[in-house]
C-alpha cells in the first residue's frame, strides 16, 4: 500500500494538546496584540486548522515583521536562510523573558 505523505502525517505527538489544555480555546490567546519586532514562539494549536504553520516550525522562535489580515508574518532564521511564516494568533505566543 502506498504511504500517505499528507501535511499532517506523523503528527500524533507533535500536534497533541495536553489533557488539561483540551476543550475550548481561551480568547486571551487570540486577543494578544503583537507589534513588529516582537519575539514570539510558534505553538501550534491543532484544534484550529486555519492559519496553521507547518509542523517543522513547532517550537521555533521568530520575530513579528508585519500584520497581514488577521494573521502575522513571522521571520525565522533557519541556518543562513531567513523564512517568512504566516500564522494566525491562535498558533503564536509571546516569548517568555528569561531573567
Amino acid at each position: 500500500m502506498k504511504r500517505s505523505k499528507g501535511i499532517r502525517n506523523r503528527n500524533r505527538t507533535i500536534l497533541r494538546r495536553k489533557p488539561r489544555d483540551r476543550g475550548k480555546n481561551p480568547l486571551g490567546r487570540i486577543l494578544i496584540p503583537y507589534a513588529p519586532g516582537q519575539m514570539v514562539t510558534i505553538s501550534i494549536n491543532p484544534s484550529v486548522q486555519k492559519g496553521m504553520p507547518h509542523r517543522r516550525y513547532q517550537g521555533r522562535v521568530g520575530m513579528i515583521s508585519e500584520k497581514r489580515g488577521r494573521a502575522y508574518v513571522i521571520e525565522i532564521t533557519t541556518g543562513k536562510v531567513p523564512r517568512m511564516i504566516i500564522a494566525r494568533p491562535e498558533h503564536i505566543l509571546p516569548m517568555k523573558e528569561t531573567s
